[in-house]
């Protein structure tokens, strides 16, 4: 015999009448364990991250030493092909790129240490230049006070140069730290085959295995890719600005292009601070404001092209990097280790990308 749903409602209902389905959709309930583990996690990311940066003195030269030696390993291969052994060839290419590196110092350091031994002067200059804006200056002032401002901006100040020497300590690494990155990054060129081999020997299972030797395989060959293209893009971005501050009679145009070339490896902070560079050396080297802004301009031409079109073109096709997820990098990592960290967002963010991969792929099914 059926039961009707009110019978079932009023107790009337025989024992045993399966009670109907509701249609009424229950709330996910989230379970306590669920939380004690998300706790728990959060709790993992704040203590990793509190570490890192207390003993960023240790974990920076290290992480710096392993993204740049990956970077590097498939140099040592393609020297191994040629009867080279490893680690004479880990110790010829960290002397290679040493020498690189030093030439572009000695490019930049030498009008550096120049113009910063000018700053009184260039100072003055700068100020008698920046004059014209006096009368703006004085409008904008006339306004505020109409509308019942404080009227602060009466006259232009420049910023006083104590920041030079902070800033110089605190890019500079000390003989320990630079010690350690060298031998590390050395050693671990040397036995990159010797730690790929022990890595994936790690796991028994054959399918950990293979994946494994799949993410050490993408990461050696995204980071040296990523590495060789960004490389050639900023020497031509740095020969090309060199070319445009020769030609509107900038002075030092060859330690201008080694800069821009430098500064082009941090995302976003490197081309502002080198256009910021730009704009005060072209005001105070030129006879006229208008003058000294065609090559900043001309340099804002440059960086919107290569940002927009050559770059993306070229690393794009690679690895697809989120426009957000390389500034949150960027943002956090200089927070975390300073300039270093904004040298390394980039490599870090493409190592994430691709472990995430690997281990999280994208099985689900799309959503409309």
């Amino acid at each position: 015999m059926r039961a009707f749903p009110s019978e079932i409602l009023l107790g009337n209902a025989p024992e045993g009448t399966p009670v109907p389905d509701s249609k009424a959709e229950t709330p996910p309930v989230i379970s306590r364990a669920e939380v004690i583990a998300f706790a728990l996690v959060a709790l993992l990311v704040i203590v990793i991250v509190a570490v890192l940066y207390l003993a960023r003195a240790f974990f920076l030269p290290i992480a710096m030493a392993f993204i740049v030696g990956t970077m590097l390993s498939p140099a040592a291969s393609l020297l191994e092909r040629y009867r080279i052994p490893r680690a004479l060839g880990a110790v010829l290419i960290v002397i290679a790129v040493g020498a690189a590196v030093t030439f572009m110092v000695g490019l930049i350091a030498s009008p550096a240490m120049e113009w910063s031994s000018r700053l009184p002067e260039l100072g003055a200059i700068l100020r008698d230049k920046l004059h014209v804006f006096d009368r703006p200056l004085a409008l904008w002032q006339e306004l505020q006070s109409m509308v019942g401002g404080s009227g602060t901006l009466a006259t232009f100040q420049l910023p006083k140069f104590e920041w030079v020497q902070p800033t110089l300590e605190f890019l500079s690494p000390t003989f320990a730290e630079f010690l350690l990155f060298i031998v590390t990054l050395i050693l671990f060129i040397a036995s990159w085959k010797d730690l790929r081999r022990a890595l994936v020997m790690t796991f028994s299972e054959r399918e950990a295995r293979l994946r494994t030797l799949r993410i050490l395989n993408e990461l050696e060959t995204h980071l040296g890719n990523y590495l060789l293209t960004v490389t050639m893009i900023n020497v031509g971005v740095g020969i090309v600005t060199g070319a445009i501050c020769a030609a509107t009679g900038m002075p030092n145009p060859a330690g201008l292009g080694a800069l821009a070339a430098t500064l082009n490896f941090i995302p976003i902070i490197g081309p502002v601070a080198m256009f910021v560079v730009l704009v005060a050396i072209g005001i105070i080297s030129s006879p006229t404001i208008g003058a000294g802004l065609i090559a900043p301009a001309c340099f804002a031409v440059v960086t919107f092209m290569e940002g927009h079109f050559v770059t993306p073109t070229i690393v794009g096709r690679r690895l697809s990097l989120n426009a957000l997820a390389v500034f949150l990098a960027l943002a956090f990592w200089t927070w975390l280790w300073g300039p270093m960290g904004a040298f390394l967002s980039s490599p870090l963010l493409i190592v994430g990308l691709i472990v995430k991969e690997h281990l999280m792929p994208d099985n689900s099914p799309q959503l409309p």
